[in-house]
């Protein structure tokens, strides 16, 4: 088994980690939400203007805006009192992006998906945010572990 370097739970060297990965993800749907823009014209213009988007960071934003609408319906559904609409930008796009993963990406823990969401809430929202976000995942992540026939 190889050793990966100390601090980064990827192996990959450099520091260019999933943490890092998601916050880029975070900043093209944030930036993509706030101009009425699908993350794709977002991550085009970055490769254009020769930005370096991160593979997983691109894999992360164009997936949320693939599924965009679904995410959307199921954090409304489990978001009490809230619309989608009227949650913090960073917050609702921090949601989307745990939620794409909670479904669709099999190779991220449920658990590292959660709270990578709410550690980054805590860091870049309102002091309320960590536990809003957790909040809705929580209730997210209990209804689909109900719902698992294993």
């Amino acid at each position: 088994m190889r050793s990966r370097p100390r601090g980064d739970p990827t192996g990959r060297r450099g520091g260019h980690g999933r943490r890092a990965d998601r916050r880029q993800a975070v900043q093209i749907l944030y930036q993509a939400d706030v101009t009425g823009r699908p993350p794709s014209d977002v991550v085009a213009e970055l490769d254009s203007a020769g930005g370096s988007v991160a593979p997983f960071a691109r894999e992360l934003a164009l997936g949320v805006g693939e599924h965009l609408g679904e995410l959307d319906r199921l954090i409304g559904a489990h978001a009490e009192e809230w619309t989608v609409e009227r949650m913090a930008v960073v917050d609702r796009n921090l949601l989307r992006l745990a939620c794409f993963e909670l479904l669709y990406r099999a190779d991220v823990p449920e658990g590292a998906a959660i709270s990578e969401a709410v550690e980054a809430a805590n860091e870049l929202s309102t002091e309320e945010s960590g536990r809003f976000v957790n909040g809705i995942l929580g209730r997210i992540a209990r209804e689909r572990a109900a719902n698992d026939p294993r």
